[in-house]
C-alpha cells in the first residue's frame, strides 16, 4: 500500500505544478596518468534521502547503474569502488534488506584509455531515491569525461539532472522508442473503434453539453476529462515504470510460465466474447459508483466521467492495454508510462474534440454492422497473439511443443479464416448481413490472403524477418533458405569439444557454439580465436529481430562462422544446474538455473541486464561492447573489430 502511496503522491505534485524535488546531486570529475584514467562519480544526498546500491537482490527498487555509451573506447582496469561502504537494513516497504548510502557516496571506476591523446566515455548513470515517506521516479543524469590535449583530464558534466529517459534506457535505439510510441498511438486510436468504446462518444458529449451555463464552463470540463483519462492510464504505466512491482517484473512477465499463462487465457476469453460467445461484464456496483459521482457535474464530474469510461471501455481495451504493457515491462526504463501516456493521449482526443466541438459529431458514422466486424478482426488477431504466450512457455522451460512450423501454421489457418470472413462466407451471430461484396472488404481480403502466403513462405524456409520477434526460432538444423548464409560455413566452424547443454540450445542459422562462459572461452583460448558472447533470452523480440535481420548478413555469418568462437547465454533459461555449477549472488543467495547464473555473470561484469547484449572478447583480453542494433553496417562493423 505504501509503494502505492508512492506513485500517487507523484502524481498529486505533478498536479499541482509543485516544484520539482532533487534530492540528490550528482558531480563527476576524473583524473588520468597517460593511459590510465579514473573516473569519479559523487551523489551528494539531501537531509533524509538516501541513493540504493548498485547490487540489489530481486523484487526491490531500481539499484545505481552506470551505463556507458561506446566501451570500445577503454578497458575496465578493476570493479567499481564504494566510498562509503552502503548501510545495509531491512524496509518495511519492499520487505528485504536493502543496501543505500546516505549524506554522500563516491564511485570509482579505473579505466585504460585506448587512446589518451583523444577520447571521450559518455553515458548516464540510472538511480531511484527516497526518504521515509516517499520513494522518487528512477532518473537518469548523463555524463561525459573529455580526454585529450584541448580539453584536458577533468571529466564534464553534458547534461542536468532531470533530464527524462533516453532511449538507450529504453533497452532500443530512438528509432525503436519512436516507433514504439507510434504503436501505442495506433492502438489508442484503435479502441476507439471497439463496439464498447465507439458508442459512447455520443452520451459523453451531451454530458458536457447539458446543464452548461456557459461553452467556456463545457470547454474547461471537456478538456478536464480528456487530461483525467491521460493521467488514470499513465497512473497504470507508472505502477511498472516505478519499481512498484520490482525492476525484474519484465523478466517475470516474460519468462515465467504463470503470467504468460494468464495472458494466454486472457487473450483467448476475450477472442471467444468478440466473436460473440459471450458478453464481457464488469461489475455493475463498480460502473453504478463511478457513474453515480459523474452526475455531480464539475471538474469533479468530469473526473468520474473519465473513470467511467475508462472502466466501462476496458472490457474492449484490455488487450490493448495488456499487449502494451507485455512490451514496456520487456524493454525496461520508462517504457511503461511512455506507452500508457501516449495510448490515454490517442484514446482521450477524439472524446475531447467532439465535446468542444459537438457539430463534428454529426460526420461520425453510425453504430452497426461495421462495429461487428471490427470486433470479429480483433477476435483472430487476439487468438493469434495469444499463441505467443505459449510459446514464451514452451520456449523458456525447454518443451519444444510449439515449434516454429506449428506456431506458423496455427497462424496460417487463423488469418486464412479472416480472409474467408472478409469475403463474407462465414457469419457470426451478431453479424449484419452481406447482400454483396463491397470494395473494401474485398480489399481486405486480398491483404489477409497476401499474409498468409507469406507465412506460408516460412514453412519452406524463409526468415520471415518482417514478423521474426513474434515467431519460435529456427532449430539448428532448419538452415533458413535467404541467400545469404553461405553453405558449408557452420560446418567449417571447429569446436573444442561437445557443447555443454547443446542437446537442448541452439545457435540460429545453423552455427555452432557454446552456452557456457567458462567453455567457450576455454575454447576461444585454445584455438586463439576471438570471442563472440552474446546475452540473450527465448523470450527476447529484440534478440530474435536482431538474429533475423542483421545476423543474416553474408559476411556477418560468416566471419561468426570462420573467425570467432560464438557463445550463447540465455537469461531467462529456467533449466536447473547441477549443484556443483550454482552460483552466488550479491547477496549470498543460491542461484540454481542457467538464467539466473547467466544474468547475475552479466550484471557482475558489464553492469547491465538488458538483452540483446554483445560481447567481443580478444585473444589479448580487449573488449569491445555493443547493444541492442538493427542497423547491418553497425553491426558488420562491430564483428570486424574483433578481427582486425
Amino acid at each position: 500500500m505504501r509503494r502505492l502511496m508512492f506513485v500517487f503522491g507523484f502524481f498529486i505534485a505533478l498536479a499541482a505544478e509543485s516544484q520539482v524535488i532533487e534530492p540528490i546531486k550528482w558531480s563527476f570529475s576524473s583524473s588520468v596518468n597517460g593511459a590510465d584514467a579514473e573516473l569519479v562519480f559523487t551523489a551528494v544526498m539531501e537531509k533524509g534521502w538516501h541513493l540504493y546500491d548498485t547490487e540489489l537482490l530481486d523484487g526491490g527498487p531500481i539499484p545505481t547503474a552506470f551505463v556507458y555509451e561506446d566501451s570500445t573506447l577503454f578497458e575496465f582496469a578493476g570493479t567499481l569502488t564504494k566510498s562509503p561502504a552502503p548501510v545495509e537494513m531491512y524496509d518495511n516497504t519492499f520487505l528485504m534488506n536493502l543496501r543505500y548510502y546516505s549524506d554522500t557516496a563516491v564511485f570509482t571506476q579505473k579505466v585504460r584509455l585506448k587512446d589518451p591523446s583523444s577520447a571521450e566515455i559518455k553515458g548516464f548513470v540510472t538511480f531511484m531515491g527516497c526518504d521515509d515517506e516517499q520513494c522518487l521516479p528512477p532518473n537518469e543524469i548523463p555524463f561525459s569525461f573529455v580526454f585529450g590535449k584541448s580539453t584536458g583530464p577533468e571529466g564534464v558534466v553534458s547534461g542536468e539532472q532531470g533530464t527524462g529517459v533516453t532511449a538507450m534506457a529504453s533497452g532500443g535505439s530512438g528509432q525503436t522508442l519512436w516507433l514504439f510510441i507510434l504503436i501505442s498511438l495506433l492502438a489508442g486510436l484503435a479502441a476507439i473503434l471497439t463496439p464498447c468504446v465507439f458508442p459512447m462518444i455520443p452520451m459523453t458529449v451531451s454530458f458536457f453539453m447539458r446543464g452548461s451555463e456557459n461553452r467556456g464552463k463545457a470547454i474547461r470540463n471537456a478538456l478536464f476529462f480528456g487530461l483525467s483519462i491521460v493521467a488514470i492510464y499513465t497512473l497504470l504505466g507508472a505502477l511498472f515504470s516505478f519499481g512498484i512491482f520490482g525492476p525484474n517484473v519484465g523478466t517475470l512477465l516474460s519468462t515465467h510460465w504463470i503470467p504468460n499463462l494468464l495472458f494466454f487465457i486472457l487473450f483467448f476469453v476475450f477472442a471467444l466474447s468478440f466473436f460473440g460467445l459471450f458478453e464481457i461484464v464488469l461489475p455493475s456496483s463498480l460502473v453504478n459508483k463511478t457513474d453515480a459521482r459523474a452526475d455531480q457535474g464539475g471538474m469533479i464530474g468530469a473526473f468520474f466521467m473519465a473513470l467511467t469510461t475508462v472502466i466501462v471501455s476496458f472490457s474492449c481495451t484490455g488487450p490493448f492495454i495488456g499487449a502494451l504493457i507485455i512490451e514496456a515491462v520487456q524493454s525496461g526504463g520508462m517504457r511503461p508510462l511512455i506507452g500508457m501516456f501516449f495510448f490515454g493521449l490517442a484514446f482521450a482526443t477524439p472524446f475531447t474534440l467532439l465535446a468542444i466541438f459537438p457539430s463534428a459529431m454529426s460526420k461520425l458514422p453510425k453504430s452497426g454492422g461495421w462495429m461487428n466486424v471490427v470486433k470479429v478482426v480483433f477476435a483472430f488477431i487476439l487468438l493469434a497473439f495469444a499463441m505467443k504466450f505459449l510459446s514464451n512457455i514452451d520456449q523458456v522451460y525447454g518443451f519444444n511443443i510449439i515449434t516454429r512450423e506449428f506456431y506458423l501454421a496455427v497462424w496460417i489457418v487463423l488469418f486464412f479464416l479472416l480472409g474467408i470472413y472478409f469475403l463474407g462466407k462465414i457469419r457470426f451471430s451478431h453479424d449484419s448481413d452481406l447482400p454483396y461484396l463491397g470494395v473494401g472488404r474485398l480489399f481486405l481480403a486480398i491483404i489477409t490472403f497476401a499474409f498468409v502466403v507469406y507465412l506460408f513462405t516460412g514453412l519452406l524456409g524463409a526468415p520471415l524477418k518482417s514478423i521474426a520477434a513474434l515467431l519460435p526460432p529456427s532449430t539448428a538444423k532448419a538452415v533458413p533458405v535467404t541467400g545469404h548464409l553461405q553453405q558449408g560455413s557452420p560446418d567449417r566452424q571447429q569446436l573444442c569439444g561437445p557443447a555443454r547443454y547443446g542437446d537442448q540450445l541452439h545457435l540460429p542459422h545453423g552455427l555452432n557454439g557454446y552456452f557456457d562462459y567458462d567453455q567457450g572461452l576455454a575454447c576461444a583460448k585454445e584455438q586463439g580465436k576471438p570471442m563472440f558472447l552474446v546475452f540473450k533470452g527465448h523470450a527476447c523480440a529484440n534478440c530474435k529481430k536482431m538474429e533475423n535481420s542483421v545476423w543474416t548478413d553474408p559476411e556477418v555469418l560468416q566471419m561468426l562462422a570462420e573467425e570467432y568462437v560464438v557463445v550463447g547465454l540465455y537469461t531467462d533459461d529456467r533449466t536447473t544446474l547441477p549443484e556443483s555449477d550454482w552460483k552466488s549472488d550479491a547477496g549470498g543467495k543460491p542461484l540454481k538455473t542457467m538464467g539466473k547464473v547467466n544474468l547475475d555473470l552479466q550484471i557482475r561484469k558489464y553492469n547491465t541486464n538488458s538483452i540483446p547484449f554483445h560481447v567481443i572478447i580478444e585473444p589479448d583480453g580487449t573488449e569491445h561492447h555493443l547493444a541492442v542494433t538493427f542497423d547491418t553496417a553497425e553491426f558488420r562493423d562491430f564483428i570486424r573489430k574483433g578481427i582486425e
